[in-house]
């Protein structure tokens, strides 16, 4: 992709506690024309609301944790900047006009691309950037077209879904009262499976994107998006192992590594106490490995056969902090980057995502990779 710059570019802030999906929704604002500025949470987005006086628009998640949710923060913003304009968006909410703030705009996620840079023209103006497309956009711009295109037959499913289990209750001669209890429930398990599925189609549609966006070729594209959907889908089997409510965190860092352990060489070694970690933990820590194990294997101590992996972490009980450390040896000297990658920004973007600090040495010995992160962002309640 090549941009030519024209003038200073509108600046837009994305708020999204998800990475992956922050990432998307920030290539959407640039390819628009815009400059995006990134909050996890309400609180930062009023934090940098308050420091700076540029902004002028607020494009916000609506389910976030925190103090307030986006619907409520798009609320606050109307009150106190009224001259901001904003875009919501959900992958489970649709709230009503009256709901939102006034002269606000809503999407449903995953997100249509060309229909979003469209609406951020249509209420800003014009970007100050100009996006020429390559190959492996257009390409990325196919796969989004199908994505949205499964999400529709998905909605569709269920509705039908939804008919038929209560066509099969009312012939298996359930009375009334028992028929009411089963709806709801019915209606509480597929509303709950159509926004994690919803959720899944949005974050597969964000790494299809970033994928493709930086790739060498379509084909390069292709083996990095099956590769980190890969890992996503090894990270949904561990937590449906426990029903989505925590996992093991050796168990979850060994899971994303033993792919890449070649031949039970026991090429990776571990060293710290088990813990129970939360489900977006588990994720972001699966998606973040099978990066730093892509990488290794490529350019790193792996691509070596001499070469070693130590991945040791420690839990500091006084400052209530996970400090984990990836550590390579044994293989080629290594060379600082000449450019930030999809799957730099990805763990960058996980110290964000967790309240913590992400650090990138490339020592002349072999690459580090450290994670420093406050315990109640990654432990799951016991």
């Amino acid at each position: 992709m090549s941009s030519g710059l024209i003038g200073s570019p509108a600046n837009v802030l994305v708020v999204e506690d998800e990475m992956v999906l922050r990432m998307r929704a920030v290539d959407i604002v640039e390819d628009a024309g815009f400059t995006a500025v990134e909050a996890v949470n309400a609180d930062e987005a009023i934090s940098i609301l308050e420091a700076r006086s540029d902004i002028s628009l607020l494009f916000t998640d609506i389910q976030m944790p925190g103090s307030m949710d986006g619907l409520k923060l798009a609320h606050a913003v109307h009150d106190r900047w009224p001259a901001i304009k904003i875009i919501l968006v959900s992958g489970q909410v649709n709230p009503s006009e009256a709901e939102r703030p006034a002269d606000s705009r809503f999407f449903g996620k995953p997100l249509a691309v060309e229909k979003m840079a469209g609406q951020l023209k249509a209420m800003i103006g014009a970007g100050a950037l100009r996006i020429v497309p390559n190959a492996a956009m257009v390409a990325a711009n196919a796969h989004e077209a199908v994505l949205t295109a499964e999400n529709d037959n998905l909605r569709l499913l269920l509705e039908q879904a939804g008919i038929d289990a209560s066509t099969l209750l009312a012939q298996a001669g359930i009375d009334a009262k028992e028929r009411e209890a089963a709806d709801k429930l019915q209606k509480l398990i597929l509303g709950e499976l159509h926004h994690r599925v919803k959720n899944t189609l949005a974050t597969v549609s964000a790494i299809a994107s970033q994928s493709f966006r930086a790739a060498k070729s379509v084909e390069h594209g292709q083996k990095a998006m099956e590769g980190r959907l890969i890992a996503l889908g090894r990270a949904h089997d561990l937590l449906m192992q426990v029903s989505w409510a925590n996992a093991s965190l050796t168990h979850t860092l060994s899971g994303a590594t033993d792919p890449y352990d070649s031949n039970g060489g026991r090429r990776f070694h571990f060293n710290g106490p088990d813990i129970r970690i939360m489900s977006g933990a588990v994720i972001a820590l699966a998606m973040t490995f099978n990066e730093l194990c892509t990488n290794t294997t490529k350019f790193g101590a792996l691509s070596n056969p001499a070469g070693r992996v130590e991945v040791a972490w420690t839990i500091d009980e006084t400052k209530h902090r996970l400090r984990l450390t990836w550590t390579e040896s044994g293989g080629p000297a290594v060379e600082v980057p000449t450019r930030r990658s999809f799957g730099t920004r990805m763990m960058e973007s996980l110290g964000q995502q967790l309240s913590g600090q992400v650090h990138l040495a490339y020592e002349p010995s072999g690459f580090v990779y450290s994670l420093d992160v406050p315990l109640n962002s990654v432990i799951a309640a016991s």
